[in-house]
């Protein structure tokens, strides 16, 4: 092991009780991660007895040069994988020193749904599936594709097995454990239908929960690709043609929806969302045109319509919710560059609060 290692992977617990946390938030275009680190006197478990920090905000498109100071609220903490020990990572969202959320900041009037007496007494669970992209470094071509080339057509790639199916495993893989290790509630991960594409799920989780796990999730996997040299793509379709896209399809469930009865109570829920549709497809992530075409699995993005088992439908129901009459359903419009604190509570507004 090399000197860099050794230092790397110090155990500070032998020789202090100090510990660091690595504030993370976004950018300025909404899909940048940035993170800078600070020392604590101690271990902190609880985020309310994290302090307030702040950051240049002209440096990341968040503030003037005149008037550059942004203030992080730290408001969840994870395990740091990288560090390990008493380390933490820990999820932050952006304000004004006048205490203002930035425009950047969709956390803060997620947290506000969220914590509607209405939505918090209908318990809503998520699961997200975020779908990514793996390039080459210097080309910006997928993984595994020959440069300047393609691979053969799509077919063996989906949860394929093989030096010539499944390229970037070990990136997978050890993102996969690392969010365990850090409490990320990850539920799994599969090879997509696209060579060089993957995904991993996160949930369920409950409300604004369900934001935080998955930007905690791709921080790790930004930093993995960061060590394994290669770019991690969350372009909704990083290749034209007859390729698939990438999306962040999101389960969803209420109490009442999971109860006796609940089917009914979905099926009334996705005709409010239609209702919606052109509001969510507004928020649902840059360049979803390209990907919502009512080809590769997708349903056109002027069109709503829902089925069961459906994967060409905006929103998909599956047979065993069918069969027991309640359970859950799939938004299947969001792309993969998506903030999850706008879609999960969007889709909470729409199906408990909005009133057509």
């Amino acid at each position: 092991m090399s000197l860099l290692s050794d230092l790397v992977n110090l155990n500070l617990s032998d020789s202090t009780e100090k510990i660091i946390a690595e504030y993370i938030w976004i950018g300025g275009s909404g899909m940048d991660i940035r993170s800078k680190a600070r020392t604590l006197s101690g271990p902190v478990s609880d985020p309310a007895k994290l302090p307030k920090w702040n950051y240049d905000g002209s440096s990341t498109g968040q503030a003037p040069g005149e008037d550059s100071e942004v203030i992080l609220y730290p408001q969840a903490i994870f395990r740091d994988p990288f560090r390990r020990g008493n380390n933490i990572l820990v999820i932050c969202d952006a304000y004004t020193p006048a205490g203002v959320p930035i425009p950047t900041n969709k956390r803060c009037a997620a947290a506000k749904i969220f914590s509607h007496p209405d939505v918090v007494a209908e318990i809503p669970w998520y699961g997200l599936e975020q779908e990514y992209t793996l390039l080459q470094k210097d080309v910006k071509w997928p993984l595994g594709w020959p440069l300047g080339g393609y691979p053969g057509p799509q077919g063996p790639y989906y949860c394929g097995v093989g030096v010539d199916k499944a390229f970037g495993r070990d990136i997978v893989d050890a993102h996969y454990k690392a969010c365990l290790y850090a409490g990320i509630n990850i539920s799994g991960i599969n090879g997509e239908v696209m060579p060089g594409q993957w995904e991993f799920q996160v949930g369920p989780s409950v409300g604004i929960s369900s934001g935080d796990e998955l930007w905690a999730a791709r921080y790790i996997l930004e930093r993995i690709t960061e060590v394994a040299g290669v770019v991690l793509s969350f372009d909704p379709k990083p290749i034209q043609g007859d390729w698939n896209g990438a999306g962040a399809h999101t389960n969803y469930s209420t109490k009442s929806m999971r109860n006796e009865g609940g089917y009914e109570i979905i099926k009334k829920a996705i005709e409010k969302l239609g209702l919606r549709h052109k509001e969510h497809i507004a928020a649902y992530g840059e360049g979803n045109e390209r990907r919502l075409t009512g080809r590769h699995e997708t349903a056109d993005i002027n069109t709503f319509k829902w089925g069961v088992a459906n994967r060409g439908a905006s929103i998909r129901v599956g047979r065993d919710t069918e069969k027991e009459g309640k359970g859950y359903f799939e938004d299947r419009r969001p792309a993969s560059n998506m903030d999850p604190y706008v879609v999960t509570s969007m889709i909470a507004e729409t199906t408990i609060l909005w009133k057509p």
